[in-house]
């Protein structure tokens, strides 16, 4: 079925689509344009909406706005949004009056017309999904990068060959409930996270199984070897499975062994690059790397592994250098939005940043957080609705009182940039790594790192 012919078939339903951002909106559109009725919900009132609300109700949708903007839903089919789970109770209400719940990203995956490599886990996701999309395009592929990077696909279907391969970011809000079978699948780790949303933690892994429960035969499963949870997905799949290890000898994947990255395959090993000659720093990035080159063996060869590996800069937001102001460095991690990425980000510095963090509260725990930033970091600022619990992390870290850090919470952000600036010397490095999602502030991580970069941009 083509995107038109799928969008043909709702032109007599009555259509709701849940969210309206930045996954949402161009199939909104989509719809309006083509003469569907749709009701567009958000819990953003008209006044937050602004022209982005204006916009939709001029081009025909039916707005439904506000704190209770789930409470009408009984339309034949319902769009919604990653953040809303399928098991919130509006929707099991609509669902069993006959409503047909769905998402932007599962249709694409039922109309996509080539082969699909999908990425999730814990951290790494967006990193690794990059990588595997720059090495596929230095091997010749046209490649279509997407899904919860931030880019939607849905309505750029008919633009997607058969010869084309697309790569997706997928998290587990996408992933839960979902019937996908993508060609390679690939999970990074799994540590606690988005437990705010999540029933409980097994609910948080189980939902991560829908990337590779549904693969068909000759599909393949790129496993973490070091990773807890990897025996259990492994006893799931009915693909061909492929580990990647830093650790530990695998008989076929991808390993680190005495310092080289090496491709094996039956046994055979293949030498790549040097770990050090990989240009992102940090161990969890010859981790992405890993992965990345198991998931494209057959398509890429060794020595477009190698060259792009010593030349990929990276992604916006990931440890990223903003600027060099008075001989201080700022680097802008605002993708850095759980415990496990901030941590990793800090082992990847050369020397102890002055740290800024905190935001919105996924009911995660920091106690590891506590113990890294009074290990690593040479003063820390926290901002946002976790600030306080932060505190507490390093305050009841038992390296707290021999590390003499220092610890301010500001509550506004500006106001937390500059005063971390200001902090600063010469040599020095600022990161901005806030182990925590932006909704307590902002739409996304996105936002908050562009907000971030513009003030430090902004000093003097």
């Amino acid at each position: 079925m083509t995107l038109q012919e799928y969008v043909n078939s709702l032109k007599d339903k009555r259509i709701a689509v849940i969210g309206i951002g930045v996954s949402n909106e161009p199939l909104i559109e989509l719809l309006l344009n083509n003469g569907c009725h749709v009701t567009a919900c958000d819990k953003r009132t008209m006044e937050e909406m602004g022209e982005e609300g204006k916009k939709l109700g001029a081009m025909g949708a039916t707005l439904c706005l506000g704190e209770d903007y789930l409470n009408h839903l009984d339309q034949d089919v319902i769009f919604r949004t990653p953040g809303l789970m399928p098991f919130d109770s509006h929707l099991e209400t609509a669902q069993k009056r006959g409503s047909l719940v769905t998402s932007e990203m599962e249709v694409f995956m039922s109309l996509c017309p080539c082969r699909i490599i999908a990425v999730t886990g814990s951290d790494g996701k967006t990193t690794t999904s990059t990588i595997i999309s720059e090495l596929l395009k230095k091997a010749g592929y046209r490649v279509h990068l997407g899904g919860n990077i931030g880019h939607p696909l849905l309505c750029e279907t008919p633009d997607i060959h058969p010869d084309d391969i697309v790569v997706l970011e997928l998290s587990s809000f996408q992933l839960h409930s979902m019937k996908c079978s993508p060609d390679v699948a690939v999970i990074t780790n799994l540590s606690p996270n988005h437990l705010d949303k999540h029933r409980d933690f097994q609910d948080y892994v189980d939902a991560k199984k829908a990337i590779f429960e549904n693969q068909k035969p000759g599909s393949r499963l790129i496993l973490n070897l070091d990773d807890g949870h990897t025996e259990y997905y492994a006893s799931f799949s009915r693909a061909e499975i492929s580990y990647f290890s830093d650790k530990q000898q695998v008989s076929d994947g991808v390993m680190l062994r005495d310092g080289v990255v090496y491709r094996v395959h039956e046994g055979v090993a293949r030498a790549i690059i040097r770990a050090s000659d990989i240009r992102l720093p940090g161990e969890h990035n010859v981790l992405n790397y890993l992965a990345a080159f198991a998931a494209t063996e057959g398509l890429v060869g060794d020595s477009d592994c190698a060259e792009v590996a010593r030349s990929f800069s990276g992604v916006e937001h990931r440890l990223e250098h903003v600027r060099v102001l008075h001989g201080i460095t700022f680097i802008n991690d605002s993708i850095g939005t759980s415990p496990t990425r901030t941590s990793a980000g800090l082992h990847a510095m050369k020397k102890k940043p002055i740290v800024i963090a905190g935001g919105y509260d996924k009911h995660i725990p920091f106690d590891g957080l506590g113990d890294e930033l009074c290990l690593l970091a040479k003063q820390v600022f926290l901002t946002g609705d976790t600030a306080g619990k932060i505190y507490e992390a390093i305050c009841a870290s038992r390296y707290y009182e021999s590390s003499g850090l220092e610890v301010s919470i500001i509550d506004d952000f500006r106001q937390a940039v500059r005063a971390a600036a200001a902090a600063a010397r010469a040599g020095d490095i600022v990161l901005f790594s806030p182990a925590c999602a932006a909704f307590d502030r902002f739409r996304n991580f996105a936002e908050r790192g562009k907000y971030f970069k513009s003030i430090v941009m902004e000093l003097k």
